[in-house]
């Protein structure tokens, strides 16, 4: 999926510069040769050290990076994370698109590093969501494993999970789970089914019916989550999903689920305070 990012890069150039950067090269030699240095301003969780460096290659292949902090490092205030050197027209060009990427990414790496912190001791993973910015999910998604959370599907190519919308559109939990089966078979694809029940009435009719692997609990309390876990007893894989907050979430993982989804790693996350300044 390499390519994604590329075409991201490329559209972020196009979008930022247009005709030309006319501040700078109003004022700054093309022969000018400089250094920046990437000062972070807040502490958390640094990510995007690998994605920048694409950038700056991509933009001006003579650039030279020096890197101090690698990606997923624990950083304080006044941390020096890189240098990056060469003609300073392509320093300033590259600035402001390296710092959009990496206090993005580091805003998700630095939250899914303080879930990933409360679910410790128990068998719980914390999953992101498709709930991404539209054309920079691959960097979102990889900030999210970097802080040390789980990738769930990539998009709706990777798995097929049956929601209640497709349940509902489908005609029932059996029409859904027979249909996708059948998808597989007929088009010779190998993908994991998970199925969102909403209530243990539905849950029964997978537990019945079967042929899936995991089992999504929609908006199900802690107290009704820890009796789906007994009922499931280690036959698929569980998932909890809805409603769940950083204050909650270890009440879920303690039921015994594997994997808790969380929309919030990704759709409102605060980018994480840094800046690329002249050396």
């Amino acid at each position: 999926m390499d390519h994604l990012i590329d075409d991201l890069i490329k559209l972020a150039f196009t979008e930022d510069i247009g005709d030309g950067d006319h501040t700078t090269l109003c004022c700054i030699p093309s022969t000018a040769m400089g250094k920046s240095q990437l000062i972070i301003k807040e502490d958390g969780v640094l990510a995007g050290v690998d994605v920048a460096k694409r950038v700056f290659h991509s933009f001006d292949p003579g650039l030279k990076i020096t890197i101090f902090l690698e990606d997923g490092a624990e950083v304080k205030t006044g941390d020096i994370a890189f240098t990056v050197e060469g003609k300073v027209q392509s320093l300033l060009q590259t600035e402001r698109l390296v710092l959009n990427i990496m206090q993005r990414m580091s805003g998700i790496a630095t939250t899914t590093r303080k879930y990933v912190k409360a679910l410790e001791g128990t068998v719980t993973r914390v999953l992101d969501t498709r709930k991404t910015t539209p054309g920079m999910r691959m960097l979102e998604k990889e900030a999210v494993r970097i802080g040390g959370g789980v990738n769930h599907r990539i998009g709706l190519f990777d798995m097929i999970l049956l929601k209640d919308n497709h349940v509902d559109f489908a005609g029932g939990i059996g029409q859904a789970i027979r249909c996708a089966k059948d998808y597989l078979q007929q088009n010779g694809k190998k993908l994991k089914i998970e199925i969102e029940v909403r209530n243990f009435e539905e849950l029964e009719q997978v537990l019945n019916l079967g042929g899936v692997d995991r089992i999504m609990l929609d908006n199900f309390t802690v107290e009704n989550t820890r009796e789906a876990v007994k009922r499931i007893a280690g036959r698929y894989e569980i998932e909890s999903s809805g409603g769940i907050t950083f204050d909650t979430i270890r009440e879920y993982a303690e039921t015994g689920v594997d994997y808790i989804s969380v929309g919030a790693l990704t759709h409102s996350v605060k980018s994480l305070d840094m800046s690329l300044k002249a050396v």
